[in-house]
Formats: structure tokens, C-alpha cells, sequence
């Protein structure tokens, strides 16, 4: 009997990027759309095609979305994709065939080419980018102190498969800094339920050590002006983080 695959995503406006998306699932048995109340056509696409469920719950953070997304999964095999992710031809077939190899493992990290604005980005710390997007539920679960940048627990074996998926994840400057700002927001609230008390000193080093990293230590500086541009936008993400910290104890008192 051939093992079923769960395709899952989780939504909120993501009109311009779930076509695209649910086309890289036309391998899964079904699809499963999570969306957090869109408020443009997400939910008229998703629905239209043959394979999806699309479940409506509200938005907490990141980990929780995830998880209730693993919940609502009928198949053990489960593949999570983001919006800014597409899978080629030739992870298409590794996944199939993993799936399908009774010696599998239970859950799988895939390496990401990053994108920015169409372009391939060969370093800016994006190397060794990997996370994992296919696993056995029954082994699995997402860490419940993340908010963002969610952190998968696996109760068994972890294999990384070759072929890389590819990560669209900056479509333009604006979007990007607007993203980070909202990661920020979500970190800083992790970090407040953790008790971590506002420093301007933290702040700022982390800021910059942060642009030091990527754009010198992680060979930012060869991709040119884009590498730049990252090393800038991560830095902005650090500070954001700081910045909305500091306004969780501001209100607090």
C-alpha cells in the first residue's frame, strides 16, 4: 500500500502566491489550507481546486497556526510549504520516493535557495538555510515558547534530502521590511512571556553585530548590492524586535 501525503499551508492574503503553491502539492493526497480570515481571494482560490480543505481559524502566532494545521492533517506524511516556497522537478521526485521507501525517516530537512527580488542568492548567510517541510505527524510537533521562526521537535530519526526548495522570500524591499518589522513584533512578545528585561546596550550590539554576521561573516559583501540590502533588512528585523520590547514594558508600568 503506497504511503498518502498531507499538503499543508498556512494563509492570510495570499492571493498573489497559493495557485503556485498548490500546484507544488499536485502530488499529495490532499491539501489543507489554513487560513487566518484573508481578506482578498485566498479563500475563493484555495476552494475552487478539487484536492484542498480550506479551514478558517484565527491567528495566535506561528507555532500555534502550524499546529493546528498538523491536527486537522488526515495523512501521517505531512508537507508543509510557505507561500514564498516552491518545490522543482527534481525535489518533486525525492520527495515521492522518499515517502514511498519503507527505511524513510521520520522527518526530513530540506536546504532553500533564497531569492531576492528573482535573484539567487549564494550567500548573505542563506548557505546553509534548511528547515524541515516533510515528517511523519505521529513524531512531530512545534515548540510552544516560539512565536516565529518556529522550531519543529522530532521524536525519531532526521534526514536531509539533496534537491533544494526553492525560497522567494524577498518580492520586493517594502515587503520585506514590512515583514521583518512584523517578526519583530512576534519575537519581542516571546522574549516579554520569557521575562527578558529591555536594554538600549542589547539593542544596539545585537543590531549591529547582526549586519556584521551577515554581511561580512557570512560573505554578504559577494552578492553584491542585494547582500547589502539583507544584511540591512536583518539588522532591522533585530532592532524592530528591541523596539517593540521595549514598548511591552513601557506599557506594562
Amino acid at each position: 500500500m503506497s504511503e498518502k501525503i498531507s499538503g499543508l499551508i498556512i494563509t492570510f492574503n495570499e492571493e498573489k502566491n497559493i495557485q503556485a503553491v498548490l500546484n507544488c502539492f499536485d502530488f499529495c493526497d490532499e491539501i489543507l489550507v489554513i487560513d487566518s480570515f484573508s481578506s482578498d481571494r485566498t479563500h475563493e482560490i484555495a476552494s475552487a481546486h478539487p484536492k484542498t480543505r480550506v479551514i478558517s481559524h484565527p491567528f495566535t502566532d506561528f507555532t500555534q497556526q502550524r499546529n493546528f494545521a498538523l491536527s486537522q492533517a488526515r495523512n501521517e506524511w505531512v508537507l508543509f510549504l510557505d507561500g514564498d516556497e516552491r518545490i522543482p522537478e527534481a525535489l518533486r521526485s525525492e520527495i515521492i520516493e522518499t515517502v514511498q521507501n519503507k527505511s524513510s525517516k521520520d522527518a526530513y530537512l530540506f536546504y532553500r535557495l533564497f531569492f531576492f527580488e528573482k535573484k539567487p542568492i549564494k550567500y548573505s548567510a542563506t548557505q546553509n538555510d534548511k528547515n524541515f517541510r516533510l515528517f511523519r505527524k505521529s513524531k512531530c510537533h512545534y515548540v510552544l515558547n516560539k512565536k516565529v521562526h518556529e522550531t519543529l521537535h522530532v521524536n525519531g530519526t532526521v534526514g536531509i534530502l539533496k534537491n533544494k526548495l526553492l525560497h522567494y522570500s524577498v518580492e520586493n524591499v517594502e515587503f520585506y521590511k514590512n515583514k521583518m518589522k512584523y517578526y519583530g513584533f512576534l519575537k519581542a512578545h516571546e522574549l516579554f512571556e520569557k521575562g527578558k528585561p529591555f536594554n538600549y546596550h542589547t539593542q544596539i550590539l545585537k543590531t549591529g553585530f547582526k549586519f556584521f554576521k551577515i554581511y561580512f561573516l557570512k560573505l554578504g559583501f559577494l552578492d553584491g548590492k542585494e547582500g547589502l540590502e539583507i544584511a540591512q533588512l536583518q539588522s532591522y528585523y533585530v532592532f524592530q524586535t528591541y523596539e517593540s520590547l521595549h514598548d511591552l514594558w513601557k506599557n506594562k508600568k
